[in-house]
């Protein structure tokens, strides 16, 4: 969620009089630590930050602030919350209590991507390092419940066809961000800036059908489905539908398992033809 990068906070203005960190108060932190219009970065922040947990994460920012905590130990922290949900979903007792905790464990790994950011710029220690293990901690996220997920579709740790989609999906996820990730190194590679010029108009595809196939994409929301918290959520109402159903094998686990999968495959195929199609390599 956060992808600050470092001299933005350096050098704070002179009315900025914030306390040390074991003198700030949940005021403090949300004053320093969200800066105006945090929420409004709609291609950065998750929904779930803008909905709750921005209002609940300078709380906990606070408590970091007290223990000591740095920026980079609460991204280690998000990183092993991350992980530990995948671990979480596969383990192979009664889905619906596993299910719960990978759920549990994707908020923690929300909060703490909101914390992290938060105490980073309340310190102003925000750094490239930071950056960079936030988004190693997002590509170990999904990647650990979209495996979990295809080890609990299969019923236990055991190979299987189920796991094999659940690796496919993760493996999937993975591209679409090194696409993503991939235009900034190849720009900077060719000596460009990160971002290219021309805003939102240089993100649509140059063919006019691209761009509309993209855009009823986008509306239709799908590859959202492979997103951590989206997805933690998902995987615990199917394991209350089976549960509620009676079912003997994972129905609704596996149809969830086959949709992820399906979702993305297209996804990593249309996120490069689109990027391909547009401007951002020009």
């Amino acid at each position: 969620m956060e992808a600050e990068l470092p001299g933005h906070s350096d050098a704070p203005p002179e009315d900025d009089h914030r306390p040390h960190r074991k003198g700030a108060k949940v005021a403090d932190v949300r004053r320093y630590g969200q800066p105006p219009g945090l929420k409004d970065r709609r291609n950065e922040e998750h929904w779930a930050g803008r909905l709750y947990m921005r209002d609940v994460s300078p709380y906990f920012g606070w408590v970091a602030l007290r223990l000591g905590f740095s920026p980079n130990q609460l991204t280690y922290m998000m990183m092993a919350c991350g992980v530990l949900a995948g671990v979480a979903v596969s383990l192979p007792v009664d889905p619906l209590w596993t299910a719960v905790g990978g759920a549990v464990l994707i908020q923690l790994y929300l909060l703490l991507d909101c914390v992290d950011g938060e105490v980073a710029r309340y310190l102003r220690q925000t750094s490239v390092a930071g950056v960079f293990l936030d988004r190693i901690g997002h590509y170990l996220s999904e990647i650990s419940l979209l495996a979990g997920l295809g080890f609990m579709a299969q019923g236990g740790w055991e190979n299987g066809g189920w796991v094999e989609l659940g690796l496919l999906a993760a493996l999937g996820a993975a591209l679409i961000k090194a696409e993503t990730d991939n235009v900034v190194v190849a720009r900077a590679k060719s000596g460009l800036t990160a971002d290219p010029s021309g805003g939102d108009r240089a993100l649509r595809p140059r063919s006019t059908r691209i761009a509309l196939a993209r855009q009823a994409a986008s509306m239709l929301r799908f590859h959202r489905i492979i997103g951590a918290v989206e997805l933690s959520l998902l995987i615990l109402a199917a394991a209350v539908l089976d549960t509620v159903l009676g079912n003997d094998d994972p129905v609704a686990v596996r149809v969830l398992t086959v949709a992820v999968a399906a979702v993305a495959v297209a996804q990593t195929l249309l996120h490069l033809v689109s990027i391909l199609a547009s401007r951002r390599l020009k």
